[in-house]
C-alpha cells in the first residue's frame, strides 16, 4: 500500500516546480508535479493499494487541546489555491480513493490506515516528508521520499536521528516544532534530545532522572533549568505530536484496491491543463483497453509520423505504450509511373484549393532533398508521388515532376494548406520554387483557437478533432540509432499511406478549424495576419544571417582565460580547490566551511539552495565568493550556449545561421526563435554584446536594425488613457525620466541615472505584475521602500490602476483577454476583488496578455507590410531577424536611406494608436557596431 500525504506532496512540488499555467491561464505547477508523482507510483511501483489523505478545513482535536496550535502557519499561496480542486478532479479520474475525517489531520488518517493495514499483513509506504510520520515506522511501515525515490525504515531513522521510531514523539516534544507552533524545551536541539533518549530511553525517564541529567551533562546552560521545569510543556507537546491511530474510518479494503483509471476523462483533463505527454499516455492506455478496428486503407503497413510534420518544438517524451489506430476510411493512391502522373496532373490542375505535403531526407529544410509529394483535395483521398527511393523501385523523375508541379505551386490562384507549411515553403524555395497562394495551416488555426496551449502538432490535433491517431514514423524508419533508415530508403508503398494521411489530415483539420475561427471572431486575424506571416517567416529562415566565426573563436579563447582566472580566485576565496559545477561541493564550501547564511531550502531535497537567487542574495550581503560564482556561471553559460555552439549551427553551403522563428509557441502571440534561440543573447554585459559583433551582413552590405521605442509602455498609455503618460510620449520625452520625476517628486532635469533605473524597473514591473518583493530584490532595496515606489506610481498614474481593474473584471466575466487585433487567450481564475500587491498568476497573465499580445500584433503587422513593400518595390534588402521589438535587415549601401525610410514608415503606421509610435534606427558593419540614423528616427 502506498499512502500519499496529499498536502505534504502538493507543497513540495508547488515550491520545487517553476510557474506553469494551463491554456486558460490557471497555475498548474503543483498539479503537474502531483500528476507526475501519482503516475509514477501507479505505473512504476504498481501498488495493490493507492490512497490519498487530505486535511479538511476547520479545527481538529489538537486545537481544542492547544488553541495556539499552528497559529503561525501562513495562508496557502494564492497561486496554489485554484490547483487544489483540480487535484481532486485528477484523483477522481485516476480512481484513487481520497480519505479525510473531520476533527483529524491527514497524518492521523494515515496513521490509522497504515497501522490497520500492517496488522493485516500489508506492507505500507507513506509518501511524505513530514517528520511527524516517522513515529509510524515499523516492521511493515516505511516512509517513502518521492524526490529521492528512497524509503526510510528503522535503520534509516537510526542513521539520521540516532533513535528508534518509538522515541520520535519524545524527541520532537523536547525539540518542539516552530512550524506547527508546538512548544519544546528552550535550548534543546535534536542532537541533545537524541543523546538524552539514547541514555534514558524515554522522555519520562529523562524527567524522572532530572537531577542525574543535570549532574552529568557535558554542556551546562540554561537548557538544564528549562528541562527541569518542562514536565507540563512536554506532556502537552506529546499530545499534539502523537498521531491518532483510532480515527473512526470505514476500512474498505476491497474498495481501496487499485482500479483502472477513467482514461477518457484523464485525456480530457490533461488536454485542458496542457499536459500533452500525460494525455498521450492516457490515450494510449484507453485504446489498448478498447482496440478499434482499422478499415479502408490502401496500404495497411504501420508507419510513424515524422517529427518535422508535427511542427512542434516541444521536447516531450513519446507515449509509453504504442496505441492501435482508430477506424479511418481513406484511400491513398501511389502515383509512380508517367501515365499515372499525367492522369494525376489533369485532376490537380482543376483544383482551386489543395493540401500538399513533402517527404524529405532531412529535418533541416535547406539541406533536404524531396523524396516524394503528397496531395489531398477531398477528405479521405490522397495521392503520393515518389521521386526518390530504394534502388530498383519504380518512381517519377525528380526534375520533370517538380517542373510540372511548380506551375501549381507558384500559382497564387490555387490555395494551399498544410500542417507546418512553412517547412514545405523552405524546401521548395531551396529547389528554386517560390510557392504562392498559402491559405492555411491547422497548426496556426489551433494556436489562435487555444492560445495558451503548448501543443499544436498534427498528432495532437488529429486525436483531438478527428479522433484518429496518425501513423508514427518509427514504424517507417525505425527508432534513433545506427539502424535508423533515411526516408529515401523506405519503399514507396510504405510511404504512400503515411504521406497520404499527412495531406488528408491537414485537409480535414483546415476544413474543420477554419469555420471555428469564424465563429470565435478570429478568421480575419488568421487570414489577414497569421497566415500571410508564414511566408515572411519562411523568408527570414531562408535568408539566415552571416556569422564571423574567427571573431567567435577569438572570443572563446578570451572567455576561457577569464574563466580560468575566476576559478583560481574562487578556489583562493574558498581556501581550497573544489568542483565549482557541483552543487553539493559548493553547498559544503558556502554553508559548512564558510558559515554563510543559507537563504532558502530546495523544494526537492530540503538542502540549502545554491541557485541564482540565493547567490545574488549572498552577494548583496557583501560576500565576494558568491559574486565570483555568479560571474563564472554567467561567462560559462555565454561561452557554452553561444560562443562555442553558434559556429556548429552554420550551414556550410550558405555560411549562415538559419534560425527557426516559431509562430505557435508563446501564449501572447509573440514570436520565438530556436536552433539557436537568438532572443536570449544577453546585451547587458560586455561579453554578451561582443557576441552581437559576430553577426554580419552580406559582403559589402550593411546591417540595419529597427527597434520600437518603449512600445509596451506606449500601449499601456493607449489602453489606459492616462493623460500624463500620453503627454510624455506626445512630447517625445524620456518616459522613464518622466516617471522618475513623478515618483521621486523632483524636476525632470534633476533625475539621476539611479532614479531613472528605479523608474524603469517600476514601469515594466507594473506591466508584468511584479510584486513589491520582486521589485525590492531586483533593485536591492528594502521591501517597504519598494512598496512606497509602487504606491507612488499608482497615485501619480491613477488611470493605469483603473485600466487594470477594468481589464480583470472584463476577463472575469468573459473568461478571456483580447488584443488590439482581436487575438484571444482564455484565462480562468480571476477573482472578484484583488489588489496589485495580491495578484495571482492568472491575473498577472491577463494584464500581460493585452499589452504583450498587442505588441505582437503590431510587429507582425509591420513585418508583413515591410515584406510586401520590399518585394513590390523590387529592393535587394533582406529581412533577417525578429528579436522582441527589433527587426534586423541586410541592405546594399545604395539602398540604405530608402530602406530605412520604408521600414520606419511601415513600423510607425502598422497600427493606429492614441500615442505616437517611435522607431530607433541604426546601421553598421555588424549587429553591435551600429550608429543611429537620427534623421529617420522621428515619430510619425
Amino acid at each position: 500500500m502506498y499512502l500519499i500525504d496529499a498536502h505534504s506532496l502538493i507543497f513540495q512540488v508547488f515550491h520545487a516546480i517553476p510557474e506553469m499555467s494551463s491554456p486558460s491561464g490557471l497555475p498548474t505547477n503543483a498539479l503537474f508535479g502531483f500528476t507526475r508523482d501519482l503516475l509514477f507510483l501507479r505505473n512504476d511501483k504498481k501498488p495493490d493499494y493507492l490512497l490519498c489523505a487530505f486535511d479538511l478545513a476547520g479545527p481538529t482535536f489538537r486545537d481544542a487541546i492547544y488553541p495556539a496550535y499552528k497559529a503561525h502557519r501562513a495562508p496557502m499561496p494564492d497561486d496554489l489555491v485554484p490547483q487544489i480542486p483540480l487535484i481532486y478532479q485528477l484523483l477522481e479520474a485516476m480512481r484513487v480513493p481520497v480519505l479525510s475525517k473531520e476533527s483529524f489531520e491527514a497524518d492521523d488518517v494515515i496513521a490509522t490506515v497504515a497501522t490497520a493495514a500492517a496488522l493485516r499483513g500489508i506492507d505500507v509506504l507513506v509518501c511524505t516528508t513530514d517528520k511527524d510520520c516517522r513515529q509510524l515506522i515499523g516492521d511493515r511501515i516505511q516512509l517513502y521520499n518521492l524526490r529521492k525515490k528512497e524509503a526510510m525504515d528503522r535503520a534509516g531513522l537510526l542513521r539520521e536521528w540516532e533513535i528508534s521510531p518509538e522515541q520520535v514523539v519524545d524527541l520532537q516534544a523536547l525539540v518542539g516544532d516552530s512550524v506547527d507552533n508546538v512548544p519544546g524545551v528552550a535550548g534543546v536541539g535534536p542532537k541533545t534530545a537524541a543523546k538524552l533518549l539514547q541514555q534514558y530511553g524515554t522522555l519520562d525517564n529523562v524527567l524522572a532522572n532530572i537531577d542525574r541529567v543535570c549532574a552529568t551533562a557535558t554542556r551546562k546552560g540554561a537548557w538544564l533549568e528549562n528541562l527541569r521545569k518542562s514536565a507540563a510543556t512536554v506532556d502537552l507537546s506529546r499530545k499534539l505530536l502523537r498521531l491518532a491511530t483510532d480515527v473512526p474510518l470505514e476500512m474498505d479494503w476491497e474498495g481501496w484496491k487499485v482500479r483502472e483509471p477513467d482514461n477518457a476523462r484523464l485525456v480530457a483533463l490533461f488536454q485542458e491543463w496542457g499536459f500533452h505527454r500525460f494525455a498521450d499516455q492516457a490515450r494510449a492506455q484507453q485504446r489498448q483497453q478498447e482496440p478499434p478496428p482499422r478499415q479502408g486503407m490502401l496500404f495497411p503497413e504501420k508507419i510513424d509520423k515524422e517529427t518535422r510534420r508535427q511542427g512542434d518544438k516541444e521536447k516531450e517524451e513519446p507515449a509509453a505504450v504504442a496505441a492501435p489506430r482508430t477506424a479511418w476510411q481513406a484511400t491513398y493512391h501511389l502515383v509512380d509511373t508517367p501515365d499515372k502522373f499525367k492522369a494525376f496532373c489533369q485532376q490537380l490542375r482543376t483544383q482551386k484549393r489543395i493540401a500538399f505535403d513533402l517527404e524529405t531526407t532531412s529535418l533541416q529544410p535547406r539541406r533536404a532533398d524531396v523524396v516524394g509529394y503528397a496531395f489531398c483535395w477531398q477528405a479521405g483521398e490522397g495521392w503520393y508521388l515518389p521521386v526518390r527511393g530504394p534502388a530498383g523501385e519504380t518512381r517519377l523523375d525528380p526534375d520533370k515532376t517538380l517542373q510540372q508541379l511548380a506551375r501549381v505551386f507558384e500559382d497564387p490562384k490555387v490555395a494551399k494548406v498544410n500542417q507546418n507549411i512553412k517547412y514545405d515553403l523552405l524546401v521548395l524555395r531551396q529547389q528554386g520554387v517560390d510557392v504562392a497562394g498559402v491559405a492555411g495551416d491547422p497548426m496556426v488555426a489551433d494556436y489562435l483557437l487555444r492560445a495558451g496551449e503548448r501543443g499544436h502538432n498534427m498528432e495532437d490535433l488529429s486525436n483531438r478533432y478527428l479522433d484518429h491517431q496518425v501513423i508514427p514514423i518509427t514504424d517507417l524508419i525505425g527508432k534513433k540509432g545506427k539502424n535508423q533508415l533515411g526516408m529515401d530508403q523506405v519503399p514507396a508503398a510504405k510511404i504512400a499511406e503515411y504521406a497520404g494521411e499527412d495531406a488528408d489530415v491537414a485537409w480535414r483539420l483546415c476544413e474543420l478549424l477554419e469555420p471555428k475561427l469564424a465563429e470565435e471572431g478570429l478568421r480575419k486575424l488568421y487570414d489577414e495576419l497569421e497566415v500571410p506571416l508564414i511566408e515572411v517567416l519562411a523568408e527570414l529562415e531562408f535568408n539566415g544571417i552571416r556569422l564571423d566565426i574567427p571573431l567567435l573563436e577569438k572570443l572563446g579563447t578570451e572567455l576561457a582565460g577569464q574563466l580560468a582566472a575566476i576559478e583560481r580566485d574562487i578556489c583562493e576565496l574558498a581556501g581550497r580547490p573544489f568542483n565549482i559545477a557541483s552543487p553539493r561541493q559548493l553547498r559544503q564550501v558556502l554553508f559548512d566551511e564558510l558559515k554563510l547564511p543559507a537563504q532558502r531550502k530546495t523544494g526537492i531535497t530540503g538542502e540549502a539552495s545554491t541557485n541564482q537567487e540565493t547567490l545574488e542574495r549572498l552577494a548583496a550581503l557583501g560576500h565576494l565568493l558568491p559574486q565570483k560564482i555568479l560571474e563564472h556561471r554567467q561567462l560559462a553559460k555565454l561561452k557554452g550556449t553561444y560562443v562555442d555552439a553558434l559556429p556548429g549551427l552554420v550551414n556550410p553551403e550558405t555560411g549562415r545561421i538559419h534560425a527557426s522563428f516559431n509562430q505557435t509557441v508563446a501564449a501572447t502571440g509573440r514570436l520565438s526563435s530556436s536552433d539557436p534561440n537568438l532572443q536570449n543573447i544577453p546585451i547587458r554585459t560586455e561579453q554578451g554584446r561582443q557576441i552581437r559583433q559576430a553577426f554580419i551582413p552580406e559582403e559589402g552590405w550593411v546591417l540595419l536594425a529597427a527597434d520600437y521605442s518603449q512600445v509596451e509602455l506606449r500601449l499601456l498609455a493607449h489602453f489606459s488613457g492616462d493623460e500624463e503618460l500620453r503627454r510624455a510620449f506626445a512630447e517625445d520625452r524620456d518616459v522613464h525620466a518622466s516617471v522618475a520625476a513623478q515618483i521621486f517628486g523632483v524636476p525632470e532635469a534633476e533625475v539621476t541615472s539611479a532614479m531613472r533605473r528605479v523608474a524603469k524597473t517600476v514601469n515594466f514591473g507594473v506591466l508584468y505584475g511584479m510584486s513589491a518583493h520582486g521589485l525590492a530584490a531586483r533593485l536591492g532595496m528594502p521591501r517597504e521602500e519598494a512598496e512606497r515606489f509602487i504606491a507612488s506610481y499608482f497615485s501619480r498614474y491613477p488611470k493605469v490602476a483603473e485600466y487594470q481593474s477594468r481589464l480583470l473584471e472584463k476577463c472575469r466575466r468573459e473568461r478571456y483577454v483580447g488584443t488590439i487585433l482581436g487575438r484571444r487567450r482564455e484565462i480562468s481564475g480571476i477573482r472578484a476583488e484583488s489588489t496589485y500587491q495580491q495578484r495571482n498568476q492568472p491575473e498577472r497573465e491577463a494584464i500581460n496578455m493585452e499589452i504583450q499580445g498587442s505588441a505582437a500584433d503590431l510587429i507582425k503587422a509591420a513585418m508583413l507590410g515591410i515584406y510586401r513593400r520590399l518585394r513590390r518595390e523590387k529592393l535587394e534588402a533582406r529581412m533577417l531577424l525578429q528579436i522582441h521589438d527589433e527587426l534586423v535587415f541586410e541592405v546594399p549601401p545604395g539602398e540604405l536611406h530608402a530602406v530605412a525610410a520604408l521600414v520606419a514608415e511601415e513600423m510607425t503606421t502598422a497600427l493606429k494608436l492614441d500615442v505616437p509610435l517611435k522607431v530607433d534606427l541604426a546601421a553598421g558593419p555588424n549587429w553591435l557596431d551600429v550608429e543611429e540614423l537620427a534623421a529617420l528616427a522621428e515619430t510619425r
